[in-house]
């Protein structure tokens, strides 16, 4: 398993830098330090090998989450856009190469964006619990809005290092103004303090739920 892992680290960072293909299983191999009979053995093809590299180590690996029982909504979403956002800058490279090769190889692209899209539904769903549990009194477009904030976060993480002057500077300063403007924009209580009746109801859940 570790030596599996290896290759599918190996193979993102060198489709990275190289594109489809360039990516030789003899460079991968190279960049692993194997040779190429293993590969074969563990993924039997090359296209095998980068579909699962691509969706196993960029930007469909692993996310941080959003707590099932909203308390403070502007700690937990600036924490996980903060996540998200790393999470998103670390895979910039793979994901720019994804993009710039879609047209040609369009399933590695689609490989590359589950991260965002899981990551979109995962907020909606976020955006629904704030709402059950008072933090949202009015009505709000739960899709527009994730989208607004994703495709924020997605910008800032690929681009700054391109166009710097156009984001808040540092990007903890981003994190922390991206989210409290998308709060304001659904409506939503930005912290436990808030007076709108939603706090009461969530102690009573997590009291409720710690005596049974």
């Amino acid at each position: 398993m570790e030596r599996r892992e290896e290759l599918l680290r190996a193979a993102a960072r060198v489709y990275a830098r190289h594109g489809y293909r360039g990516s030789t299983t003899r460079r991968i191999a190279n960049e692993a330090g194997v040779n190429e009979i293993t590969i074969f053995r563990q993924f039997g093809t090359k296209d095998t090998l980068i579909h699962e590299a691509i969706a196993s180590c960029g930007m469909g690996g692993p996310l941080a989450a959003l707590p099932k029982l909203p308390v403070d909504p502007n700690a937990e979403l600036q924490k996980w856009v903060a996540a998200l956002r790393t999470h998103i800058g670390n895979n910039r490279l793979l994901m720019r190469r994804c993009m710039s090769e879609r047209d040609e190889h369009p399933q590695l692209s689609d490989s590359a964006s589950r991260g965002p899209m899981r990551a979109t539904a995962e907020l909606q769903e976020y955006i629904g619990r704030l709402q059950a549990n008072g933090f949202i009194t009015g009505e709000v477009e739960a899709k527009a809005a994730a989208a607004m904030l994703i495709g924020t976060i997605f910008s800032d993480a690929m681009g700054r290092d391109t166009m710097p002057d156009i984001y808040p500077s540092p990007p903890a300063l981003a994190v922390t103004q991206y989210t409290t403007l998308f709060l304001r924009a659904i409506g939503a209580a930005s912290t436990v303090a808030a007076s709108n009746g939603a706090v009461p109801r969530v102690i009573d859940r997590l009291q409720t739920s710690s005596s049974n």
